[in-house]
């Protein structure tokens, strides 16, 4: 089973201005004349976690880092203005520009993986190939399974999604949860604005893996995440994550040229499976792989161990078709 690579440090860190008020954090590490991969993380909110640099070999390729609009080390934190799908995918696309790249790799995990097929079937010319983890495909059905009292993951957590819920009087319909939870978060009570935000951040966190050491901490987490992540997921999946109903899967054609691994862990709760399913049935150049005992999290093994699979797969390939 491959083994994920030591602990990296970036060689080159900045801040990144993208227009008059968002400013990203932009990290570099491996090698600088490597295979240019862009590493695209979840949430939204999430930021970059500290070991996605182990996921690649250092010596093959040139690791590419940002912490979105809102999150992480990007400033201004956790604002909500000018952070929509659209002004992610231009980041991106200023991103590529200014490091003078012409295709690079995307890996995406989660909300990663929205993001980076959006960004694709935009950008086509400047994509390399495609490594998905956790396929999010923004559709209705897919923040239904994840927050409506229906959903997949309340059937089958359904004392968590008690819990998750108890602040709220309607439940049945993702979008009224994601529009309760946002007059929470932005309640005049700071306590009952925490209290709101921990619930979301709980809710997401018992889901993300098959297994969870318990008790969980959640006082224990640094409330600068447990915010972001909060916050801006609930901002997206209440505007419907501003795409149109299965944008995704209505434009794939623009992309099907193009080399992917689809990865997903067969329990994930967070992101259905059925959605890496559909999207490998319509993409002929793709290939899926269903992690038998895993959730949705990058740090399961079985999940872990075939990124990093992917990872080295498609450095050869791409070496080899220079």
């Amino acid at each position: 089973m491959p083994k994920l690579f030591p602990s990296l440090t970036p060689f080159s860190t900045e801040q990144l201005s993208v227009d008059q008020r968002h400013t990203l954090y932009l990290e570099l590490s491996g090698n600088p004349d490597g295979i240019p991969v862009l590493y695209i993380h979840g949430g939204p909110g999430a930021g970059l976690s500290l070991s996605y640099r182990s996921l690649f070999d250092p010596e093959r390729y040139l690791i590419i880092g940002f912490d979105q609009r809102g999150c992480g080390k990007s400033q201004p934190f956790a604002d909500l203005n000018d952070n929509t799908t659209d002004d992610l995918v231009e980041d991106i696309e200023k991103i590529r520009h200014y490091l003078g790249i012409s295709t690079w790799l995307l890996f995406g995990g989660s909300w990663g993986s929205t993001l980076a097929l959006v960004y694709a079937i935009r950008y086509p010319a400047h994509v390399s190939g495609l490594i998905l983890r956790g396929t999010f495909l923004a559709r209705a059905q897919d923040t239904a399974w994840f927050l409506s009292a229906s959903g997949g993951a309340a059937s089958l957590f359904p004392e968590h999604y008690r819990a998750f819920t108890q602040l709220l009087t309607d439940t049945q319909d993702s979008e009224q949860v994601c529009e309760q939870f946002y007059q929470l978060f932005t309640h005049a009570d700071q306590i009952k604005q925490t209290q709101a935000l921990r619930l979301w951040f709980s809710w997401e966190e018992r889901l993300s893996r098959l297994t969870l050491p318990f008790p969980m901490h959640i006082s224990q987490r640094d409330f600068h995440f447990v915010k972001s992540l909060a916050l801006l997921e609930c901002h997206y999946l209440r505007h419907r994550c501003f795409l149109p109903e299965n944008y995704i899967l209505e434009n794939l054609h623009h992309i099907t040229h193009l080399p992917a691994t689809i990865i997903h862990g067969r329990y994930d709760m967070i992101c259905k499976m059925e959605a890496a399913y559909s999207l490998h049935q319509r993409w002929h150049n793709s290939t899926l792989q269903i992690i038998p005992d895993a959730g949705h999290s990058l740090s399961e093994t079985g999940i872990s161990a075939a990124l990093v699979q992917a990872t080295q797969d498609f450095a050869a390939f791409l070496q080899a078709n220079q």
